[in-house]
């Protein structure tokens, strides 16, 4: 008895703790972001000078408005399964646990965040659905992906700049399209004894038929519709460092970029580093210039992380625990 109740926290040291762990994600969150803009701004600083303006700015800022609005609209839409939460509070949790999960693996750090919303018996049902919230993304990235690196590779003609990008990434695209297919089929036939995050494939596949074809539907429209903006951000951006490439072929290009980068695993704030990479290897056999490439990422970054976060951070520290 004497051993329990030495290992009770007092109320007000858990309110010191909440805060502590609040104020630490926090400033790692904003120490970061700014570790990664000091690496990147001799670069790019006077590139963003030159060529940006306000109605881009203003232009960019309604692009990254309606990317995570649509990320929020999509939350909102699966947590209806069981409850339903306004778009408000859809937004802080998704911004919040952007905020506590950018330096964390693959976001994995988003899963517990989401769930310390809700009531501890909720959990394994918000794990579920933040694993479909990221897969139905995963699965638009996947099927435009493969879309933009077949046209890559095979729909060219002599007279576009195009023949002379396929030459130089057919091997790594059709290698990448060899084992994306061969993946798929050991999936589907031995997909049933996978286990993630306690749940087996065959579980999870019972899980998502049980959601109503409109949460599923919806879901995935959402989905569509968000990778669709920021595709269209990516070009935009294209067009404000006046790259000269032309629709087709620079959607494919964003396409196949965003395919590749979400394949390689990676901390989500070092997203510019891991796409910059990517975009610098596509686009250079385009023959466009690696400092525009590296400030369009960079310019991505700001208005899909870096904001979002800075507004995460606020729902962070106001984020009060779940009282079962």
């Amino acid at each position: 008895m004497l051993l329990c109740n030495m290992v009770i926290i007092p109320h007000k040291a858990k309110q010191f703790l909440l805060v502590l762990a609040k104020v630490l994600i926090v400033s790692l969150a904003f120490f970061y972001i700014y570790n990664r803009l000091q690496t990147e701004k001799e670069i790019t600083l006077q590139q963003l000078v030159h060529f940006l303006h306000a109605p881009a700015i203003a232009i960019l800022f309604l692009f990254s408005l309606a990317n995570w609005s649509l990320e929020i609209l999509k939350w909102k839409t699966l947590v209806s399964s069981f409850k339903e939460i306004s778009f408000k509070e859809s937004a802080h949790q998704t911004l919040g646990s952007l905020t506590a999960s950018i330096f964390t693996p693959n976001r994995i750090g988003e899963y517990g965040a989401k769930a310390l919303y809700f009531p501890k018996e909720k959990v394994k049902k918000i794990v579920f659905l933040n694993f479909i919230h990221n897969s139905s993304q995963m699965l638009v990235t996947i099927l435009f992906g493969i879309i933009g690196l077949v046209f890559l590779c095979f729909l060219h003609d002599k007279n576009n700049p195009i023949s002379q990008f396929s030459s130089k990434i057919n091997n790594v695209a059709l290698t990448i399209l060899f084992a994306s297919v061969l993946l798929l089929v050991l999936f589907f036939i031995y997909g049933r004894k996978i286990e993630i995050y306690g749940f087996s494939i065959e579980k999870m596949v019972q899980k998502f038929k049980a959601l109503s074809s409109e949460i599923r539907l919806k879901t995935f429209i959402f989905s569509l519709l968000r990778y669709l903006v920021f595709s269209h951000q990516f070009f935009f951006c294209l067009f404000i460092f006046q790259v000269e490439i032309d629709y087709l072929t620079a959607l494919s290009t964003i396409f196949s970029m965003y395919f590749l980068a979400s394949v390689i695993p990676s901390i989500h704030l070092m997203d510019v580093a891991v796409k910059g990479s990517v975009a610098i290897y596509l686009f250079n056999a385009l023959n466009i210039e690696s400092e525009k490439i590296i400030s369009v990422t960079l310019l991505m970054w700001i208005f899909n992380l870096v904001f979002p976060v800075i507004l995460g951070s606020y729902f962070v520290l106001r984020f009060k625990p779940k009282q079962v």
